[in-house]
């Protein structure tokens, strides 16, 4: 019997889910807000349905306006995509007692692992190692507040109980700095996620970010797709994501692949997830960071490695169809690279440059290199969305070719009418340091301070 999938999503993962979904023979539903009618996933799906104007809290967060036009659509099942309501239990229990299929992890699981210190908590029961953190800090609750900053010591992240993504974290090197920090991530978190609580963690100087794929069949087995380096940020947000991670010990690969199924079984986690880790690299150390119940950005780069379509796994698990895979089934082969494109101007920190895409040419098609996009040339980037353009994913025989695939692919790129980050993309490619593997989470902003010093001396 055809099925029909709706996705509750835009751009970019709105398209890339359409295409799996024509492989396997769904019919697709897209939903779009105003500022979205022309885009390419509505031009993509088979359907189409307005559900409200461009801010995306009246359209793509409107769970009542989203299941209404599932309803309407004769939709089957709902993929979700990442952000807006991908980690949204109560809709994702909506969609279910809607007698519609969920595409991703039960409710519980997303309940769980969305609130950052009972995740932490879980982590610990499965004996997943965790940083030294503190209790939860409620909205105007700062009692003992200094004495728990003194056990997690300094320096300190302050983070949002219910953050995730780099959103609604701060660090603190001392306690003069503590409560100011404390109230002011407390609003932001309350405005952000509706919880205004936040906890204290251990920060890590040396640390890299080390994130495990994994698929759980919802019976405590499970699989992981290897591991990613997701290192290379800029205000807590990956920009250059990698498989695997480059210079890790295997003792501490095969530790980090073993945390991250007990946390599977502990769970008995059902459908794609990713377990993150910060590495210490001075201590050779992982040390569970948090887990994402959705697919990820950056999913690509285990798909180029593993030959998995991860969404198409996704789909299937979600209508009943997919078998269980043994992990000695999923081979990993040769190295990936992915680059996340956007309209946003790197010397001004990397603040977003909407506007209107006035020329967009692709590199010339290759074996080895994949382009994600969800627009066109003479689309628009809004302020009202984040302002992705695309993801270039190379990959090679090994991390050298990769790199350079991907380089080779930034130069054959065209993009007028707006400002965006490739240049500053094909300079970390091209610089030193990244080529050597292994760089911290620090990095970006290493970069920056070198090559403005480098600039003012040439000037």
């Amino acid at each position: 019997m055809a099925k029909k999938l709706l996705i509750a999503n835009r751009g970019e993962i709105a398209c890339r889910i359409i295409s799996s979904s024509k492989k396997l023979g769904l019919q697709t539903v897209a939903v779009y807000s105003e500022a979205d009618a022309n885009a390419m996933h509505v031009e993509l799906a088979d359907e189409a349905v307005l559900v409200g104007a461009a801010p995306a809290r009246e359209s793509y967060l409107r769970t009542d306006v989203i299941l209404d036009a599932a309803r309407h659509s004769g939709a089957d099942l709902i993929h979700p995509g990442y952000g807006f309501l991908s980690e949204n239990a109560n809709f994702a229990q909506a969609v279910m007692d809607a007698g519609l299929a969920w595409v991703g992890p039960a409710p519980a699981s997303i309940v769980d692992m969305g609130d950052k210190e009972r995740a932490r908590e879980i982590a610990r029961i499965a004996g997943v190692p965790i940083l030294p953190g503190s209790r939860r800090f409620a909205l105007g609750q700062t009692d003992d507040l200094l004495e728990a900053a003194q056990q997690v010591g300094y320096p300190l992240l302050v983070k949002a109980a219910a953050g995730g993504g780099g959103i609604g974290m701060r660090r603190v090197d001392e306690a003069a700095q503590l409560l100011s920090v404390v109230e002011a991530t407390q609003s932001m978190a309350g405005k952000a996620f509706g919880d205004s609580s936040v906890y204290l963690e251990r920060y890590v100087a040396a640390a890299r970010h080390i994130e495990v794929q994994v698929f759980g069949f919802g019976d405590g087995q499970g699989v992981h797709l290897y591991d990613r380096d997701c290192s290379v940020q800029r205000r807590f947000q990956k920009i250059i994501e990698e498989a695997p991670a480059p210079d890790v010990p295997d003792g501490v690969r095969a530790e980090l692949y073993r945390a991250a199924l007990a946390l599977v079984e502990q769970q008995r986690y059902s459908g794609a997830g990713t377990v993150e880790f910060i590495y210490d690299s001075e201590r050779q150390q992982a040390y569970f960071l948090e887990m994402n119940t959705r697919i990820q950005v950056e999913h690509p780069t285990t798909e180029m490695v593993t030959g998995v379509d991860l969404v198409a796994w996704q789909i299937c698990h979600a209508l009943g169809e997919l078998t269980p895979v043994r992990q000695d089934a999923i081979a990993l082969s040769g190295h990936s690279v992915e680059c996340r494109l956007y309209a946003e101007r790197p010397e001004k920190n990397f603040l977003p440059s909407p506007g209107l895409i006035e020329t967009l040419d692709w590199p010339v098609k290759q074996e080895g290199l994949r382009v994600d996009t969800g627009v066109r040339a003479g689309d628009r980037v809004t302020p009202y969305y984040d302002p992705m353009i695309a993801k270039l994913v190379a990959h090679g025989a090994g991390r050298s070719e990769a790199i350079a695939r991907l380089r080779q692919a930034l130069e054959g790129l065209t993009v007028a009418g707006l400002s965006t980050n490739a240049e500053f993309l094909h300079q970390v490619l091209s610089d030193a340091d990244f080529a050597a593997g292994g760089v911290t989470t620090g990095y970006v902003g290493d970069f920056v301070a070198r090559r403005n010093g480098a600039l003012r001396k040439a000037s």
